[in-house]
């Protein structure tokens, strides 16, 4: 049983839902190579229909008391009913442990210490919610292997067996066996440091997207296409990084050639969502440890952090 108690820990639920919100509306506000954002809709979806969506799942993922597979289920029934197509499973996949284990978070813990518990008490309910979400929002190109059907209404095993028995083929599944290693490990460390040295959460994001798109090739292309156009892309990404990023960014001709990548992608149906997803876990995440909350003697956020924080507008 993976329940909320009902003990005031680090974070409320005001300070979650702060983070989810953040997150997703931060990473729609900058461009991102074959995804929707404010720049450009694709897929047949706009930004105002991730919008909606973001507010649709913000309450479900933050509130107390909830399981994690009650934060899947409940905020993919609330995004359906904002928006008739599949917006943000990925992101609930992972933001909702995330919330989960921010709201359990007790002082003295790390939120990846609290993560770790939350994951592994992961049990068949999980499952079962998190595979009745998962029909629900019928997305494309789905990771899941053949022994672990999610049109099974009862599952035999818990939440977490399931997500190993895809992780091979699905890096959203990979986190959870994982403890979350490249958000934590990859994605989060990238944007805390891009967000010191650009000053500026919006392009911390855009390039921290463009460095995890260039590094790790995104299984959401891999099940849709092939491991030859996710390595395709995932070059073409890191060229562009190391062209108009490191060691300096080149603002404007970095957007220009952005712009002609997606329309690139589009045009051709590909769409690099895990790793938009991921973007979003790391936003959520740094600015959980940018809220300067102590838990004993242990500072959540770190000395010397950047502030990723920057007032979204739209």
């Amino acid at each position: 049983m993976n329940g909320c108690t009902h003990e005031q820990g680090v974070f409320g639920w005001q300070a979650v839902a702060e983070a989810v919100e953040f997150a997703c509306l931060t990473e729609l506000g900058v461009m991102k190579p074959g995804n929707v954002s404010v720049h450009g809709g694709g897929q047949g979806k706009t930004a105002e229909d991730f919008m909606r969506s973001a507010r649709a799942i913000t309450p479900e993922l933050s509130r107390q008391g909830s399981s994690v597979g009650e934060r899947i289920l409940n905020a993919v029934r609330s995004t359906r009913r904002e928006v008739d197509c599949n917006t943000n499973l990925g992101i609930v996949l992972l933001c909702a442990p995330l919330a989960h284990a921010a709201l359990q978070l007790a002082h003295g813990q790390s939120l990846r210490q609290s993560l770790r518990t939350t994951l592994r008490g992961l049990d068949r309910r999980d499952t079962q919610r998190c595979f009745e979400a998962i029909r629900l929002a019928r997305p494309g190109g789905l990771g899941v292997v053949q022994q672990y059907d999610v049109a099974e209404k009862e599952p035999r095993i818990g939440l977490l067996q399931a997500m190993a028995a895809a992780a091979v083929r699905d890096r959203i599944a990979r986190q959870y066996v994982t403890d979350f290693e490249d958000v934590f490990e990859i994605a989060v460390p990238h944007l805390q440091a891009e967000s010191e040295r650009l000053q500026s959460c919006e392009h911390a994001t855009m390039t921290t997207y463009l460095y995890l798109l260039g590094a790790i090739p995104d299984t959401h292309i891999q099940r849709e296409f092939d491991r030859h156009v996710a390595n395709s892309v995932c070059r073409k990404a890191k060229q562009l990084y190391v062209e108009y990023v490191a060691p300096q960014m080149q603002e404007n001709r970095l957007f220009s050639r952005l712009s002609e990548f997606d329309k690139e992608l589009k045009r051709k149906g590909i769409n690099p969502g895990t790793t938009a997803d991921m973007t979003v876990a790391a936003l959520m995440v740094l600015h959980l440890q940018n809220r300067q909350e102590v838990t004993g003697s242990l500072l959540v956020n770190g000395p010397g952090s950047a502030q990723c924080a920057d007032p979204v507008f739209f």
